[in-house]
C-alpha cells in the first residue's frame, strides 16, 4: 500500500464514512453496514457485494501482464473462498478488451462469461465498458450479458446500474437520464442509493477520457438523497472522491494498473514489475477498526 499523503487522505475518508469497507484490486468488497445510510433492521440485515472491474479479457501484452488468464482465475478463487459468500457480484465494465472484429468480440464475451460461471455466487450484475460496447453501441454486450442499464432493490438499498459506455462519447444521454429521473422519483429520500457505472460521473481527467460528459446531470438527480455511493471502474486504481452527499469510489483492474491522473504525459498501462508484491492487481483490505489495519494480498 502506498504511504503517500493522497492514500492517507483516501483511507481517512473511507474510515470516516464507513464502518467497514474493503477495496480490492480485483474490485471491492462493500459491506452494507459500511455504506452511508445503512440502518440495521431485522427485515434488512447486513450484507455485502463484490465489485469486479476491468477484466479486459483478450488483452495480450506480456510486458504488462505475463499471465492474464491466471489473474482472472486468482480473482475468481479469492471470491469463491470468501465466507460467507457475497449476496451478488457487480462487474463495472470492460469485461473484454476492445476489438474491431465482431466475431472476436462475441468470442471474448462468451469466453469470459463462461469463466465467470465458475463463481460460486451466481447472481451477477453486468455493466458494459467502452471496450465492450464502444464499437457496436452495446449490441454484442446485450446479446450475451443483457440490459445496458437497470435498477433493483436489495435489503433496504436502491441500486442503479448506468450505461456510460455504449455512446461513443461516453454520455448517458437524454433517454437514460429521463429513465433515471423516473426511477429515482418513486424512491424515498432517506433510502440509501448505490450507483454503479463504468466511467466516473465527475470530471476526474478529461484529456484521459476519465469523465462522463453529462455526469453532472446524473449527480444532480442524486442530490435529494441523503446518502449516495457511486462505484465505478475505468481508471484501474483506487480513488475516493467525496462530493457532498455523493461519495465516488473507484476499483482497480483485474488485468493491469494505469498511472495516477497526470502522473505521466500519456495514459498507458504500467509495465509489469516482477519485484512488486501485487503488480497493481493484488487486493488491499481497509478496515475502520481501531487501529485501522491494512493487509495486502497479491493475486499474482
Amino acid at each position: 500500500m502506498s504511504n503517500s499523503a493522497k492514500s492517507d487522505r483516501s483511507v481517512s475518508l473511507l474510515a470516516s464514512r464507513r464502518d467497514l469497507l474493503r477495496i480490492a484490486a480485483f474490485g471491492g468488497i462493500a459491506f452494507a453496514s459500511g455504506l452511508p445510510g445503512f440502518r440495521a433492521r431485522a427485515a434488512d440485515p447486513d450484507f455485502y457485494f463484490v465489485q469486479l472491474s476491468d477484466l479486459h479479457w483478450g488483452f495480450a501484452d506480456p510486458k504488462v501482464n505475463p499471465d492474464s488468464r491466471a489473474s482472472l482465475e486468482h480473482a475468481i478463487s479469492a471470491i469463491n473462498a470468501a465466507r460467507p459468500q457475497p449476496d451478488f457480484i457487480v462487474f463495472t465494465g470492460d469485461l473484454t478488451h476492445m476489438t474491431k472484429d465482431p466475431t472476436e468480440r462475441r468470442k471474448r464475451m462468451t469466453e469470459v462469461r463462461s469463466m465467470l460461471g465458475n463463481l460460486t455466487t451466481k447472481r451477477h450484475v453486468y455493466l458494459a465498458g467502452e471496450h465492450d460496447a464502444g464499437a457496436d453501441h452495446g449490441a454484442a454486450f446485450q446479446e450475451i450479458f443483457g440490459a445496458l442499464n437497470q435498477s433493483f432493490d436489495h435489503k433496504g438499498f436502491h441500486f442503479v446500474a448506468l450505461d456510460n459506455a455504449s455512446d461513443l462519447k461516453g454520455a448517458l444521454g437524454k433517454a437514460q437520464l429521463d429513465w433515471l429521473a423516473a426511477d429515482l422519483k418513486v424512491q424515498d429520500a432517506e433510502t440509501p442509493v448505490v450507483v454503479l457505472a463504468h466511467r466516473p460521473l465527475f470530471d476526474l481527467k478529461r484529456d484521459w477520457d476519465w469523465f462522463t460528459p453529462d455526469g453532472a446531470e446524473a449527480v444532480a438527480l442524486l442530490r435529494p438523497f441523503r446518502n449516495v455511493t457511486v462505484f465505478y471502474g475505468h481508471v484501474h486504481q483506487e480513488i475516493t472522491h467525496p462530493d457532498g452527499n455523493v461519495l465516488h469510489v473507484s476499483a482497480r483492474s483485474a488485468m493491469y494498473p494505469l498511472p495516477a491522473p497526470g502522473a505521466q504525459p500519456k495514459k498507458a498501462p504500467l509495465p509489469w514489475d516482477p519485484a512488486a508484491k501485487d503488480h497493481g492487481i493484488g487486493w488491499r483490505q481497509v478496515e475502520s477498526a481501531k487501529p485501522i489495519r491494512f493487509d495486502d494480498h497479491p493475486t499474482a
